[in-house]
Parts: structure tokens; sequence; C-alpha cells
């Protein structure tokens, strides 16, 4: 009896830690955001820092206001440069809701790819799915479609570029940048065959061509879902630094194991956080965002908070 007392404690234990942690992960965790700093050392030698601020995977929703006066007050940091890698939208009427959230930042120079929630709404789905492997859309699902029109439309207004499969060139503190970028990878919209084509255009047109005595421009590359594939052209291209969303950061965590999954064919190790990325004989900085937002049919996070990134750039010693 005694013994059976002992495993009966130990079951009632483990079901209330497990109702704390989901308790936790959805109504605390989830909206317990936060700013991670990074400094990289990628200008020329003599430049002055430069401020980025990253923002990805947003997932808004037009109830959630909490949200979106969080990411005004950002605008505090005064950034140089906005760097926003896609998944913006997480609902039909979201549109107003993204466009209020990201005013504040009229005027600032930005750049923006998309993923494939600011295509389509989100849908139901079983969460244990994404542990399994990578997410697929549905085949026989007909998701809604969501005002990307719209929203392309706002990013520009703000003065931000449009990278998705295009290459752009911009100049910032004296700094001479290449910006270079994908469609969603996870949906194998990307199109790496045309990103030698692109970057090469975007260099003869740069208003710095012909000048050779200023600094070197530093390379960008910017990319929604952080595929192995898309990481190592961007290497192969001469990035100095890549900016991806996506993974959540896992969305889930263990302490002290870490995050389970990336939702795409990136090691674990990488879910989010500042890293080094390597093909062959070269590489870049890696700067995977674990994103502000979740999906409204999976709004929980645990051990992974959501953050903006604010990087600063910084010359090389």
């Amino acid at each position: 009896m005694t013994r059976a007392r002992g495993a009966l404690g130990v079951l009632a234990a483990g079901a209330a830690l497990g109702v704390a942690s989901a308790a936790w992960g959805s109504l605390v965790e989830r909206r317990a955001y936060t700013i991670r700093w990074e400094t990289v050392p990628v200008l020329p030698v003599g430049s002055r820092d430069v401020t980025v601020l990253h923002l990805s995977d947003i997932h808004m929703a037009p109830w959630q206001s909490d949200k979106q006066q969080w990411i005004r007050d950002l605008s505090l940091v005064e950034p140089d440069f906005i760097v926003n890698t896609g998944d913006n939208l997480g609902h039909a009427t979201a549109n107003a809701a993204v466009e209020y959230a990201l005013e504040p930042f009229r005027g600032i120079p930005g750049a923006f790819v998309y993923g494939s929630n600011d295509f389509f709404a989100p849908s139901p789905r079983n969460p244990a799915q994404y542990l399994a492997g990578p997410s697929t859309m549905r085949a026989h699902a007909e998701p809604a479609k969501l005002d990307v029109d719209r929203q392309t439309a706002f990013f520009e207004s703000l003065g931000w570029l449009d990278l998705n499969d295009h290459a752009r060139a911009v100049e910032i503190r004296g700094s001479r940048f290449e910006l270079f970028g994908t469609s969603d990878a996870h949906r194998d919209w990307d199109r790496l065959d045309l990103l030698p084509a692109n970057v090469d255009e975007m260099r003869s047109e740069v208003p710095w061509s012909e000048d050779e005595s200023g600094p070197s421009p530093v390379s960008i590359g910017v990319t929604h879902a952080p595929y192995r594939r898309v990481l190592d052209a961007f290497v192969t291209q001469g990035a100095d630094i890549v900016f991806a969303g996506h993974t959540h950061g896992g969305q889930v965590a263990v302490p002290g194991v870490g995050a389970l999954v990336t939702n795409s064919d990136l090691p674990r190790r990488y879910a989010s956080g500042l890293h080094q990325w390597q093909n062959r004989t070269h590489w870049s900085w890696l700067n995977v965002s674990a994103g502000l937002g979740t999906s409204i049919y999976a709004p929980v996070r645990f051990a992974v908070r959501p953050e903006a990134v604010v990087v600063t750039l910084t010359a090389r010693t």
C-alpha cells in the first residue's frame, strides 16, 4: 500500500508539473518579450557602428495589443536599419495591427523577405507533427489567403527594400551594404539559381560601382527559413552575415538540452542565436531569431522567450 501511494504521489506531482509548465508556456512565457543584444565585427576598419534591428515571426493577431505596443517601443533603440525575416501575419485581418506596430519605424531604412504566413493564414494542426520533421502544407487544405500586396505596399512605404529573390544596395552611416535574399525556402519558393545574376545586376547599378576609393561593401544575406542549401549559397556568394527566422527557436526547449526541433534541416544547435556557418573554406556569421510570435493554434513557448534582436555591426579589428 505504501509503495502504491508513493507511486501515485509521483504521478500526481508529475501531472501537476506538466499543468504548471503548460500554463507558464501558454499564459506567461509566450508574452515575455525580450531583446537579445549582439555585436558582430563585419565593417571595414574605421567604420562607425551600424545598429540593426532584426524582427521575425511576429505572427500578429488583431487582439495582441501588448505585442503591438512592445514592438512600437522598440523604436526607442533608434536602429539605423531594420531586417524583417517574415511571417508577420497570424490572422486574416491582422494587416492593420502589423501596420500599427511598425509605423514608428517609418523613414528608417530596412529590408524584408516573406515566409508562407505572409501569404496564407494559419490553420489548426497537431503540434506533435513538428517533432516528426519540417511541417508541410496539407494538400487537401485550402488555407485562407492573406493580403500580402497590402503588406508589401506598407513595407515599401516605410522605406524598406524587398529582398524576396532580389538583391539591393544601400549606404548607411558611411558603410556600403550589398543585400540579397530569397523567398521562403520552407515552401521551396527560394530561387537560388537566380542569386548570382541578381547580385551581379545589383553591383552593376550601385552608385559606387565606379568608385574604388570608398570602403569595401559588406554583404548581407536575408532569408526566412534557414535551410542549409540557402546558407551554403549565401556563404558561397560572399555573405558576411546572414539573418534568418522561421524556427521560433524550437518554440519548446528542454533546459540543459535545448531546442527539440528547428522545423527545417538546420541542426538543433543553430535553432536560435548568433553562430558561424561554414561552407567548405568560407564562413559567415548567422543570426537566427527565435521570433516574436506563435501560431494562434499553438500559443505556447517554453524555455524559448519571444525576442527581437539588436545587432551592432562594428568594425573589424
